[in-house]
């Protein structure tokens, strides 16, 4: 006679399911994001500010969280690809603010 032994493990995920990455608790952008970087932006002071930007950083194509640090006048943002320069300065300029 052969032991059998029984575990019971956790349903595996279909794979057409894909689970939004996690933000991370420090700032905002998804601990995932393969591309991190930093922009200097001028002109933001306050809650307002910071709004806009993040509204139109956010709507650039693979951009996965945007961070505002309105002290520094620096703005971090996620993304799954390299943004160029022309398409970051774009959206901060709809914002009313002026990239550094």
């Amino acid at each position: 006679m052969t032991d059998i032994e029984i575990t019971q493990t956790a349903p595996a995920t279909p794979a057409t399911q894909t689970p939004e990455p996690a933000p991370s608790a420090d700032n905002g952008i998804p601990d995932d994001s393969p591309v991190v970087t930093v922009y200097s932006v001028f002109g933001m002071n306050c809650g307002h500010c910071s709004n806009a930007v993040t509204r139109e950083l956010s709507a650039i194509h693979g951009v996965t969280g945007v961070t505002v640090d309105l002290g520094a006048k620096k703005v971090t943002v996620g993304s799954t690809r390299p943004l160029s320069e022309d398409e970051v300065r774009a959206a901060v300029d709809e914002a009313g603010y002026e990239l550094g």
